[in-house]
């Protein structure tokens, strides 16, 4: 069950002019529910995106990679299927598929992106999915977010989307974005796809900028597993139908919006992470350099001790310390490092704090949610990483992923 992550209320995911959307049922892995998602886009929208690092991407992923140079009339995105380790096969069926709803739309498919989730190295069901099309087009409504969420959902357990309002110098736009994932989760982008969309009117340059500064706030600050996705995509898309971001600080407040709607999408896949129990974020303070202090803080979110002592509720502080100590940290000095669990002092100077308790320890790690802070006293920079326990269940749930 996610850690305190209810599904959104679809009547509070605001529609974004420009943005259709519509799902099917193709029986991509499985018959009877919803795993092809179509987003149709009005002409002139701006497309932006980031992606996985893997150097076995997806096929799907090396193709939007290419087609986001040019204009972008839709986005496909199918579960049960993530066309990776598939090879030059593997390319020709996504292009297949673009081809196919580029025929539908009356478009070109150099103008589709396409995205794919589910089980690595195996065909792609193309015809499955071709056939599915014309339902999701035909289902296609300004209205339809939540349904999206659903349709990409692979092992999530609630379908994540959010929405945001912000005001601009020429009149209110909206965002609204959905998010799925739930295991092979640890992006470096930008398995884990987010797609947020805004009627705001912005340059593609002003927004492939503010999508790197998302994804770097919100969905390459967060760790379920530690394993980088061969999928691995986030891509926002500017319609241009409401107000246009003129000054910097138009560009700025929809920036900050367009991070928050992510970071909100990042966190829901932490809290819902495959068998998590515990919600946890992960802060290092005064460190040397951002980077510095996010490699500590990946370093504890992580080791599999620190996140099966998260999930026994077992303050086995030490394992923490050590996290830090190999974090690769050059010079780092353990005597001045000191650790919290949420206001509770438990080391000083590296060492267990001479007032800390074990049952202080224990009462804040039992909570469903709570904070492990590592002061580094090296610097002034600071930075957070969002993660989850490590439980049977996760084990339980990938073993039986494929059955």
């Amino acid at each position: 069950m996610a850690v305190n992550l209810r599904a959104p209320d679809a009547a509070q995911l605001y529609p974004v002019a420009g943005v259709e959307l519509g799902v099917a049922m193709a029986g991509v892995r499985k018959a009877n529910r919803k795993d092809l998602l179509v987003v149709r886009l009005a002409p002139g929208t701006s497309a932006a995106g980031v992606f996985t690092k893997n150097r076995f991407c997806a096929a799907p992923v090396l193709l939007a990679r290419k087609h986001l140079t040019g204009p972008v009339r839709a986005l496909v995105v199918n579960t049960g299927n993530a066309n990776a380790g598939t090879g030059a096969d593997g390319l020709r069926r996504a292009l297949t598929v673009c081809e196919a709803l580029a025929s539908v739309l009356g478009c070109k498919a150099r103008q589709i992106l396409p995205f794919s989730t589910g089980v690595i190295m195996e065909p792609l069901p193309a015809e499955r999915i071709i056939a599915g099309l014309p339902q999701a087009v035909a289902d296609c409504r300004v209205d339809n977010w939540f349904s999206a969420a659903e349709a990409i959902m692979t092992t999530d357990t609630v379908p994540k989307a959010a929405s945001a309002r912000v005001r601009l110098s020429s009149g209110v736009a909206t965002v609204t974005g959905i998010a799925k994932g739930a295991g092979m989760i640890r992006p470096d982008m930008a398995t884990m796809l987010g797609f947020v969309a805004t009627d705001a009117k912005v340059a593609r340059g002003a927004l492939q900028t503010m999508t790197r500064l998302a994804a770097d706030q919100s969905f390459n600050a967060i760790t379920v597993d530690g394993d980088t996705s061969t999928n691995d995509a986030f891509v926002c898309l500017a319609t241009g139908k409401g107000p246009v971001a003129r000054s910097r600080k138009d560009l700025a407040a929809l920036g900050a919006a367009l991070t928050k709607v992510a970071q909100y999408l990042a966190q829901a896949i932490v809290r819902d992470g495959e068998g998590a129990t515990k919600f946890v974020t992960v802060r290092v303070e005064r460190g040397r350099s951002p980077a510095e202090c996010r490699k500590v803080a990946y370093a504890i979110a992580h080791s599999p001790l620190v996140k099966t002592a998260f999930f026994a509720s077992d303050p086995n502080l030490g394992r923490i310390l050590a996290a830090i100590g190999y974090a690769g940290v050059a010079g780092l000095k353990t005597a001045k490092v000191d650790l919290y669990l949420d206001e509770v002092l438990v080391a000083k100077g590296g060492s267990r704090h001479a007032g800390y308790r074990e049952e202080q320890g224990v009462a804040a790690m039992k909570k469903p949610e709570f904070t492990v802070r590592a002061v580094l006293n090296r610097g002034r920079a600071a930075a957070t990483v969002w993660t989850c326990d490590l439980s049977f269940d996760y084990v339980k749930i990938n073993a039986e992923y494929r059955s």
